[in-house]
């Protein structure tokens, strides 16, 4: 309890759970497009609680690590060298994620654009998925994302309360979160196009990580805010567009009705 009640005390230590919630909160971002693409393929009842399981595994998996930080910390040592680079666990999971995302997400992409896709290991022939295998995949990633969140948390902070109530808040802000993402996903084509182009770029960043090659996360997220302002400008301009012919097809059919 006192040191608790220390830590409550110090500057520092607010300082850094602040910083820590909003790294923790837009990593979380990846894996919410994922549960919400996944989600949205199965059928309407069953989307929400989907979404809601997922979501709980995410924190399961977590808090599970943060208990296990010693071990979490050693997955950072290489393992063995080839290439000239020294791979480690961490290395070898985020390659295997990012090859597992970007095999989704094409895969995704094939569902929407073709109208007859072929069946695939998990869905079935008409691009559908049953609960078991939507969270099954939801939990390899989150387990993916999960070590790659823990690691983070320990290079910014010692204090495991710090890594705890930021885990915590930034798995709320995806619960509330998660639902009206899904719906506004599921109601824009576009949208689901741009958010398959989203983890396709998360699935590379992820493979040049596990080779070594370090991608600023700035970098990708100012990328993804730029796409998604333009979108939304695409998006107004067709509100806009479909506003103009409503209101001119109102016109005419006044017109028309006057002459007669």
């Amino acid at each position: 309890m006192d040191y608790l009640l220390t830590l409550a005390a110090d500057p520092a230590a607010w300082v850094a759970l602040a910083t820590l919630i909003a790294m923790e909160v837009v990593l979380g971002i990846d894996n919410l497009i994922f549960i919400s693409i996944l989600t949205n393929r199965l059928p309407e009842d069953q989307r929400s609680r989907g979404r809601r399981i997922g979501i709980g595994l995410a924190l399961i998996l977590r808090l599970g690590l943060l208990s296990t930080v010693a071990i979490i910390v050693q997955l950072t040592a290489p393992v063995f060298t080839a290439f000239g680079h020294g791979f480690s666990w961490r290395d070898l999971i985020l390659i295997a994620g990012g090859l597992f995302l970007v095999w989704k997400a094409t895969k995704e992409i094939h569902h929407s654009v073709d109208p007859d896709p072929g069946p695939d290991m998990f869905g079935s022939k008409a691009g559908s998925i049953t609960f078991t295998a939507a969270i099954g995949q939801i939990l390899i990633l989150d387990l993916v994302f999960s070590i790659d969140s823990i690691i983070t948390a320990v290079g910014m902070t010692e204090h495991i309360p710090i890594m705890v109530i930021a885990v915590l808040t930034a798995v709320l802000v995806m619960l509330l979160a998660a639902d009206p993402l899904a719906n506004f996903i599921n109601k824009n084509p576009t949208i689901v196009m741009l958010a398959l182009g989203f983890l396709l770029m998360i699935g590379m960043t992820l493979i040049a990580e596990g080779f070594g090659a370090h991608v600023p996360k700035g970098y990708i997220y100012a990328a993804m805010a730029f796409s998604a302002l333009i979108e939304g400008l695409n998006m107004l301009a067709r509100r806009a567009r479909q506003r103009a012919q409503g209101t001119a097809g109102t016109t005419t059919s006044g017109s028309v009705k006057s002459g007669h």
